[in-house]
């Protein structure tokens, strides 16, 4: 019997043979620059997936929540970045997950929150340590490269009652790449940049012992930097379109589906019916300005493979709409399938980290397709 057939849909499939040639390649890469690997459980969010995948809980890891702080480090992994800007009203949150022996690590970026950081480590006597963030290509957040003077102010700032642990960069604007000397060219910038920082600090007198860089791309990227200490990344593990428009993988290395169920079809507007809307796949429309835009999903069969030019084109609620492609030369009336009511499909993810986020359970699937463990997963912050 086909164990998807016992599987109430939609519900979220896990392919654990590709998942572990994914780990294998950033293991890999990681070790060609010696470096750490910090992995980012975002997308995971699942003790016993994170456990089985890093292979117990000695290694350090990323989180992006707090909620994810305390599930992770209450669960036997210790060495913890809170790789988020964190804000007053988290300290005392932060300060306690400290005192449960859980090495907590929080990010700033601000004089403000440097201030705060020493204040509230002067009240009680929990010294928090803080990476201060550099900002490495404009994407978001961090202390600019020429700001030199003020990143010194912060470290002093922090270590008024904190502790300085280091300098954090995210090259983010690598996610809008698709070519990969210019994505090597983001690796190489991420890197150079933040080593530069941690030597503006140590040349200050202050002790920078660590040099975190890392987005999935950059991740990947076969660059030689000195300095570095540890990479983060954290989508590798599943992958998912938009890193497949990136380049960084091919669809057929996406670990993460959703399984729908075909309920209905309409004849005149030739459109498949299926029972994952946005609830099920979530709204991330993040292949929209890539080169191909993959709607929200492309289609595959029961068993994975996937059906070229089928696409989830449109969601509701609980309805997911799948049509041909638009903009083929041939007619979508040729084009689109008539699939039988009861036709079990699965919809590879724009986003996994947000598709993931709409389910509780991996199921997951051997390499055969056989289901052989289910990972509960948890939210919140």
């Amino acid at each position: 019997m086909n164990v998807l057939a016992d599987l109430n849909t939609p519900c979220l499939l896990l392919d654990e043979s590709k998942m572990r040639v994914n780990q294998n390649r950033m293991i890999k890469q990681v070790k060609s620059r010696s470096c750490s690997l910090r992995p980012h459980l975002k997308t995971l969010k699942s003790v016993s997936a994170a456990r089985y995948v890093l292979g117990g809980t000695d290694c350090p890891i990323t989180v992006s929540t707090l909620k994810e702080a305390q599930e992770f480090g209450r669960a036997g992994f210790k060495d913890i970045l809170y790789a988020v800007a964190i804000t007053a009203q988290k300290l005392d949150h932060a300060v306690s997950l400290r005192r449960e022996g859980i090495d907590l690590k929080v990010l700033i970026d601000s004089e403000e929150m440097a201030n705060a950081i020493a204040s509230k480590s002067n009240k009680t006597g929990e010294a928090i340590p803080a990476f201060i963030e550099i900002d490495v290509d404009g994407h978001r957040a961090g202390i600019s490269i020429d700001e030199s003077d003020r990143l010194i102010d912060i470290a002093r700032r922090l270590e008024q009652g904190g502790k300085l642990h280091g300098v954090m960069a995210h090259a983010g604007e690598s996610y809008n790449l698709s070519d990969t000397k210019l994505i090597c060219e983001s690796a190489l910038n991420e890197a150079t940049k933040a080593v530069k920082m941690a030597n503006v600090l140590r040349a200050a007198g202050f002790e920078c012992h660590h040099v975190s860089v890392g987005s999935t791309p950059t991740a990947l990227a076969r660059i030689e930097v000195q300095g570095v200490t540890e990479i983060r990344a954290g989508v590798y593990l599943f992958f998912d379109l938009v890193q497949a428009g990136v380049g960084v993988c091919k669809k057929e290395n996406i670990a993460l589906s959703v399984l729908t169920t075909v309920n209905g079809w309409n004849s005149k507007k030739r459109q498949i019916f299926i029972d994952a809307g946005w609830m099920a796949l979530s709204r991330d429309r993040g292949t929209a300005n890539q080169a191909t835009d993959q709607y929200f999903g492309i289609v595959c069969d029961e068993a994975g493979n996937i059906i070229p030019d089928l696409v989830v084109i449109e969601t509701n609620q609980e309805h997911g709409i799948i049509t041909s492609r638009p903009n083929l030369e041939q007619k979508m009336e040729q084009e689109t399938p008539h699939l039988l009511i009861g036709t079990r499909l699965r919809i590879l993810p724009n986003h996994a980290c947000a598709t993931a986020a709409q389910h509780e359970t991996y199921h997951v699937l051997n390499a055969e397709g056989k289901l052989i463990e289910n990972w509960s997963r948890f939210g919140g912050w």
